[in-house]
């Protein structure tokens, strides 16, 4: 996409969202293309992401979503296009500068100290919001704690957790921090016993929903994204094949084309 182009002008029709559902974008990515050793890891991806809205992200494995992520998040570097955050163009900031203007994220593979108690995790991650001067708006251990409902194990090492609540301390820790204007949820269920699936859905679509909160997530589950997704973007080869309500990407045939082979 050139680069004169203005950031979240995308079309309402195209890209899933009515007029009347378009917030001013918290996330912009223009023809966003990454490659390594020749070899095109992503390719052109254009999307806007609403203030406040859900954005899941899907597609087979190997299909460059983690790759999106890291791009964003400034682990990796662009090898083309850019990347807006609140209009201001941030693709070769550094990861801690994304950071201090609230973009929070989480890996696929669970990151806590296992022997630190959850209290001191979420005092930890105050401390470093303190540090950038990018307070959260409810930065407190307890309230952060109830809000992902992890009060009663406050005093719990994060080893003793299961992994559900590994994944909400996690969660904590990215609301305690500062992350205020955008959350990147790489495979929050990953690993995650399908017992305690449920609540930690509801604790994310409460940091949604109730919360305001902007988020972008990558799930494989489609289960799991119908009662959490505003849009779905699915992702194929490096590039974004569709980006729609969630019914209608079900019913995409050029999604279950993609998927053949892998659940929806």
């Amino acid at each position: 996409m050139a680069d004169g182009l203005t950031p979240g002008a995308a079309d309402p029709v195209s890209d899933g969202r009515t007029p009347a559902a378009r917030t001013p974008d918290v996330l912009t990515l223009t023809g966003l293309s990454w490659s390594v050793g020749g070899s095109a890891i992503l390719s052109g991806v254009d999307l806007a992401v609403g203030e406040g809205e859900f954005v899941a992200v899907i597609g087979p494995n190997g299909a460059g979503k983690t790759s999106l992520f890291n791009l964003i998040s400034g682990l990796n570097r662009a090898s083309a296009g850019r990347i807006f955050l609140d209009g201001a163009d941030i693709t070769t900031e550094a990861p801690h500068k994304r950071a201090r203007r609230g973009i929070g994220r989480t890996f696929q593979a669970s990151s806590v100290f296992p022997t630190m108690t959850v209290a001191e995790h979420v005092a930890l991650a105050g401390q470093v919001a303190a540090k950038r001067h990018a307070l959260s708006r409810a930065a407190t251990g307890a309230d952060v704690l109830e809000r992902v409902r992890l009060t009663e194990k406050s005093g719990a090492l994060a080893a003793d957790l299961s992994h559900g609540d590994k994944r909400k301390l996690e969660l904590a820790m990215l609301l305690a921090s500062g992350a205020e204007r955008l959350l990147l949820l790489d495979e929050p269920m990953a690993g995650v016993a399908s017992g305690d699936v449920p609540e930690l859905v509801d604790v994310i679509r409460t940091l949604h929903r109730a919360e305001g909160r902007t988020v972008l997530m990558v799930e494989h589950h489609m289960e799991v994204l119908l009662g959490l997704a505003d849009r779905v973007a699915v992702m194929h080869h490096g590039a974004l094949l569709a980006i729609d309500t969630p019914a209608r990407i079900m019913a995409d045939a050029r999604v279950q084309e993609a998927y053949v082979g892998d659940a929806l």
